[in-house]
């Protein structure tokens, strides 16, 4: 008979990035030119469709860059060997005229740097402060605008105890529009647009159809992003829907949500997945993030990222799954940057939603992935072949 598919890939009951993916967009089509950017640095492991966003709007053909993430969030200094050498190779470059027409409320940054520095996706690191007033630092030394998807900084909750209103302090993170905006003025910056962009998202709180969010920023920025052609003629594009939610904030009922349904629901869904990966996986050389804070004791967003023992590819445990067990789950070389997989690769890890299924079907996923370990385990060879022929890799791997 077969079976019901458990489909641990879908980021709902909140699609990924909308309306961030919107705000990402308007913001790359003022601030950003063809000409004038060098480089769209992606925190990598990367949402896998925040890239295509970026390629769409001109900067195809390798200009959409991979920079590593450490266990603290982005590595801020291997971001930075990449943004000099890429500056010291391109030196004395003419790379002609902006293709934009120059406009009082816009600037064009030479680099743009997207993350997201909570509950990342799919990884679920936060970075520290430490890191993000370095990571901002570097941004105004390299005139880069960070593009930051704030969605999650709401949904966070404790590993143990019960969700209460008031929030963990560790969660409480000053956001890189924060820091960016409580530092002096940049030399470079004189008319104050300043180096961040936060996006925050009603969809990850509300509901995903209201397709609302906002963005944070400089006046100057703001302004500027404010006077983007489309949004001058057509308005605000989910106009009916942010006055409705105007109005559900102001009743102080979207806050209650928050902390009465939203937290504790995703608390529960995450620790029934967790518990099953430590009865499941574990014992076969899975591993898993247990804070979104190195050291801290709390846990957000809507993803668990496990890594497999060395010697199983996550391609081919996604595609045995999907073809022999009905369960599907996003593997790692789903978040690389296209063409750069060679300098990123993720092909140990994998990516677990916790957020769309039914509670019952959490744990049933899980069996499921622990068969397919254990078939591939014990059938050693049939799988060596098949992983070659299907996904096309020349190397021979052990998988045990």
């Amino acid at each position: 008979m077969q079976k019901t598919q458990i489909n641990f890939i879908r980021g709902w009951p909140a699609p990924e990035l909308l309306p961030a993916a919107q705000l990402a967009a308007a913001c790359q089509r003022s601030f950003s030119d063809a000409h004038v950017t060098r480089a769209v640095w992606a925190v990598a492991p990367v949402y896998h469709l925040a890239v295509p966003i970026f390629q769409d709007a001109g900067f195809g053909g390798g200009r959409v860059r991979a920079t590593p993430e450490d266990e603290d969030g982005v590595d801020v200094d291997a971001l930075r060997e990449r943004m000099e050498a890429l500056e010291q190779e391109e030196k004395g470059r003419d790379f002609g005229k902006p293709t934009k027409l120059p406009h009082p409320k816009r600037k064009f940054y030479r680099h743009l740097v997207y993350l997201v520095p909570t509950c990342a996706n799919p990884s679920g690191k936060s970075m520290p402060v430490a890191r993000r007033e370095a990571l901002v630092r570097l941004a105004r030394k390299h005139d880069a605008l960070i593009i930051s998807d704030d969605v999650y900084d709401f949904l966070q909750w404790p590993l143990d105890g019960p969700v209460t209103a008031a929030p963990a302090p560790e969660t409480l993170l000053p956001r890189l529009c924060d820091i960016d905006l409580a530092l002096p003025r940049a030399d470079g910056d004189p008319d104050g647009f300043r180096h961040t962009v936060s996006n925050g998202s009603f969809s990850k709180i509300s509901g995903p159809g209201v397709r609302t969010g906002w963005a944070e920023a400089s006046p100057a920025f703001v302004a500027g992003l404010a006077s983007t052609g489309s949004t001058r003629s057509g308005g605000a594009p989910s106009q009916l829907c942010a006055g409705m939610l105007s109005d559900l904030v102001d009743s102080g009922e979207l806050e209650r949500n928050i902390h009465q349904i939203l937290r504790p629901a995703l608390q529960r869904r995450h620790r029934l997945l967790l518990d099953a990966v430590r009865k499941h996986l574990a014992p076969h050389g899975v591993k898993f993030r247990e804070a979104s804070l190195t050291g801290g004791k709390s846990f957000g967003g809507y993803f668990l990222w496990l890594k497999l023992k060395p010697g199983f590819s996550a391609d081919l445990v996604a595609k045995v799954a999907s073809e022999e067990e009905n369960v599907i789950i996003g593997h790692g070389n789903m978040f690389t940057v296209q063409g750069e997989k060679a300098k990123t690769s993720f092909d140990q890890y994998f990516r677990l939603c916790f957020s769309w299924l039914p509670e019952e079907e959490l744990e049933e996923g899980v069996k499921r992935l622990e068969k397919v370990l254990v078939r591939i385990e014990e059938n050693e060879q049939h799988y060596k072949a098949l992983e070659q022929k299907v996904l096309g890799q020349g190397d021979t791997k052990q998988f045990v």
